[in-house]
């Protein structure tokens, strides 16, 4: 009741403007006795995938928190893990203003941010800062002014530097505000950087003495053949799980809606059903070799169940966040 209020005046303003204000008060207030208006206590549901003890099955997707700076906050919320980033190797600014718009006609969200980040060194400062002790995902990225050939090197780069810091890591390769990053998704070129983060994971296992599990986020903007082709080559670089699926390039159901054809990624209620085929077929083709976290459109308990029918371990949350608020985890692990 207390966030749908917060919600209407939070809607009549700008969504950029909103999100930098809201990650300046989580940031000050997490894991602090200021944290009272979001700190909840979400029930115990554990889940093992990935090798690691998740408390429960909800977590934060990539993409609210991208620097690292209200990790203490969300695991306030109850969140069972929290992924941030993108972050990329150098800080880079994103893509022109305005880039965010919300339909909520739709509890949608298009966005085309660019991987904004302050780089992969201030994340970095942020999590030691915030010696947070539970699960936490980081995401990688490319620099956009990277060239392709060159993208291996990037997530390298960033891989070294989180890895001690990580209880996962998530190569992105699916926004579609980055240039030529989803042709990373296709044939030789998904292979060779599977292939050379296996190999430095295998070196920085060595290095730290543990052993930090990668999964790699796809599109949902994927055929079946596409799909199956990711599949083996998952399978193929012992790659330790998938999270299905990134944002959407397709407006079907929005197009005449205000800001509806805004070029970007569109998250929310529009991608439900597509992530859902994605993740079913997915989980066909990679037969339980290796997990996958479900993420699109969720934004009720029901709707969280529906990708761990279709073959999801774990889910996350962002644009349905969003719209409900902390109560949306509450909801989840109790349906899960």
């Amino acid at each position: 009741m207390l966030y749908s209020a917060i919600r209407k005046v939070f809607f009549k303003f700008d969504p950029e403007t909103i999100h930098e204000l809201t990650i300046k008060s989580l940031k000050s207030t997490g894991g602090t006795p200021l944290n009272f208006p979001y700190k909840q206590t979400v029930v115990e549901k554990p889940k093992q995938v990935m090798g690691i003890h998740f408390p429960n099955p909800c977590g934060l997707a990539a993409g609210l928190d991208k620097n690292g700076e209200c990790i203490r906050a969300f695991d306030d919320m109850g969140f069972g893990f929290v992924e941030v980033g993108t972050v990329t190797p150098r800080p880079q600014p994103g893509n022109d203003k305005p880039r965010i718009f919300r339909l909520p006609e739709a509890d949608a969200v298009i966005n085309r941010m660019g991987f904004n980040n302050k780089g992969v060194d201030y994340l970095v400062n942020q999590v030691r800062k915030a010696k947070f002790k539970g699960i936490l995902g980081i995401n990688i990225g490319k620099n956009k002014d990277t060239p392709d050939e060159n993208a291996k090197d990037d997530y390298i780069y960033c891989m070294r530097k989180v890895y001690n810091f990580a209880s996962y890591i998530t190569v992105n390769i699916s926004s579609p505000n980055t240039p030529g990053l989803r042709s990373l998704q296709y044939g030789e070129a998904l292979n060779e950087l599977l292939s050379a983060l296996k190999e430095e994971q295998t070196a920085l296992a060595k290095q730290y003495d543990k052993y930090v599990p990668i999964a790699v986020k796809i599109a949902p903007d994927l055929t079946e053949p596409e799909i199956l082709s990711i599949a083996e080559c998952l399978i193929e670089n012992d790659i330790d799980g998938v999270i299905a699926t990134n944002t959407t390039l397709s407006r079907e159901g929005v197009e005449e809606l205000e800001h509806g054809n805004e070029q970007g990624g569109l998250s929310g209620q529009p991608v439900k059903d597509k992530s859902t085929q994605v993740i079913k077929f997915l989980a066909q083709a990679l037969d339980n070799k290796l997990p996958i976290i479900g993420v699109g459109g969720i934004a009720s308990g029901q709707d969280a169940q529906e990708k761990v029918a279709a073959g999801a371990a774990l889910v996350q949350i962002y644009t349905g966040f969003i719209y409900q608020g902390p109560e949306l985890i509450k909801d989840i692990v109790r349906a899960l």
